[in-house]
């Protein structure tokens, strides 16, 4: 038989070369997303400054809350599932893209066989045989399934950095908002022991009365219950104060334990207001919004590769090696052996199962579509939730002032006419029951509106810039 020039298969390698820049299915095209003129709630007009630009020890510049911050970036959990999630999904892209190139392997095989004649004059024979060498296959991607599988493996590693920041601007905004949790019920401890300390000399003052026989039992008692259910108060603040404390120890990588940080004088000013920035930077800062596009790209990848097996499949394997009879010196001699072989496999018939693979994976990314605009619209509620709480917090924090100013005056009035005899431990009672109830007030809003900032720089998209 004629043996075949390696230079007769070099057309059909020529071929596969010019067909392997075609590549099926659609490329990718971002979907539109109604995006408004400017964020709800902002005063004046929108601006293409955001205080998402700014990094995070920039905006938390307290040195306990930045040793906080750095300490969870280092120790959080999440965190570190979320890097190990990188790491996978970038090995699998390299697996991707290992299809690409031909794959080599080494082979040996070698057979020894034995026969023997049962005629009484007869011997046995054995005879040896070993081939060795190198395999080779290859997939022409003709129509660009591998190249649709790759881009799909590329966006999956964006996807999986993306959520990487994600965890990131959620970790920093979950210390955040936990910190300043912290320090507000600080303050409202401090505001309950204050109160206690007040009633316990009102409870004394009225027994000295009642023994010295100017006053009554009832007066007694009632100053007694309001002692009381300020007491009461304290222990819970110190409860709601121990599970924040555990909480942050766990953002921060560690077990319970109490948490170091300065107190929060009552009547604090909050922060200046911050630059909002323009609602279309959310499609590109917002760690989830472009996780969502990424998955999105992913999805319409998918579709070209589904759509890539409709047509034909250019296969090479090739062998080049050596065979030997002789077992014992089979890689001293014998011949060489080398073979080429293409192959093209077309599907036929499969009662539309190729059709139907399509068709889920433009049903997945219909669904991706839904979900990248949702995560869109779902941003800009958030920021518009996160910009109306502040406005409204500091309307309500300024009338809680002015309420609590008034209601302190009350207090020192009513022990004054209380003296003079013209009121009744009544007076003195509920303007002590009032104060106590409004300074806790105005000290769980000072605590709303740092969380609230906190909150509106996770909405923004801030906090997944480096360490100082």
């Amino acid at each position: 038989m004629r043996r075949r020039s390696p230079h007769a298969l070099a057309p059909v390698l020529a071929v596969s070369v010019t067909l392997a820049g075609c590549t099926v299915g659609p490329n990718y095209e971002r979907p539109q997303v109604i995006s408004p003129d400017q964020f709800r709630f902002v005063d004046g007009t929108a601006q293409a400054q955001t205080l998402a630009d700014t990094p995070w020890f920039d905006v938390f510049q307290e040195p306990e809350l930045q040793a906080l911050l750095k300490e969870a970036l280092s120790n959080n959990l999440d965190l570190q599932v979320a890097l190990a999630r990188i790491e996978e999904t970038r090995a699998r892209a390299g697996i991707a893209k290992s299809y690409y190139y031909p794959q080599v392997d080494g082979t040996f095989d070698g057979v020894l066989r034995g026969s023997s004649s049962d005629k009484p004059e007869g011997s046995e024979s054995v005879t040896e045989n070993a081939s060795y060498g190198f395999q080779l296959s290859w997939e022409i991607d003709l129509f660009g399934r591998l190249r649709r599988q790759r881009e799909a493996a590329l966006a999956l590693l964006l996807a999986s950095e993306q959520n990487r920041r994600g965890v990131l601007v959620t970790l920093i905004g979950d210390v955040a908002s936990t910190y300043f949790l912290l320090r507000e019920l600080d303050l409202q401890l401090e505001i309950a022991r204050r109160t206690l300390a007040l009633n316990d000399e009102t409870v004394a003052y009225f027994r000295n009365r009642l023994d010295g026989g100017v006053s009554n039992r009832l007066e007694v008692d009632r100053i007694v219950a309001n002692r009381a259910q300020t007491a009461a108060s304290i222990p819970d603040i110190e409860r709601q104060r121990a599970y924040a404390e555990n909480l942050l120890s766990f953002l921060l990588g560690r077990g319970p334990g109490p948490i170091t940080r300065p107190a929060l004088p009552l009547g604090e000013k909050p922060p200046p207001p911050v630059p909002q920035g323009l609602p279309t930077q959310l499609l590109e800062r917002r760690p989830d919004v472009a996780l969502a596009e990424q998955l999105l790209v992913a999805a319409n990848a998918d579709i070209g590769a589904a759509k890539a097996l409709f047509f034909p499949t250019l296969s090479l394997t090739g062998f080049l090696g050596g065979v030997n009879g002789d077992l014992t010196s089979f890689l001293g001699g014998g011949g060489a052996v080398w073979s080429l072989t293409p192959s093209l496999f077309q599907p036929i018939f499969n009662a539309g199962r190729l059709k139907q693979n399509v068709a889920v994976m433009q049903a997945r990314f219909d669904a991706a579509v839904a979900e990248y605009r949702k995560a869109a619209l779902n941003g800009y509620r958030e920021v518009a939730n996160s910009l109306v709480t502040i406005q409204k917090l500091a309307e309500i924090r300024t009338q809680q002032e002015i309420g609590v100013e008034a209601l302190t005056d009350a207090a020192d009035l009513s022990r004054a006419r209380y003296d003079s005899g013209l009121a009744s431990y009544i007076e003195i009672l509920t303007a002590d029951q009032d104060l106590f109830t409004r300074q806790l007030l105005l000290a769980q809003t000072q605590g709303a509106e740092l969380r609230a900032r906190a909150e509106l720089y996770r909405t923004l998209g801030g906090g997944w810039q480096g360490q100082p």
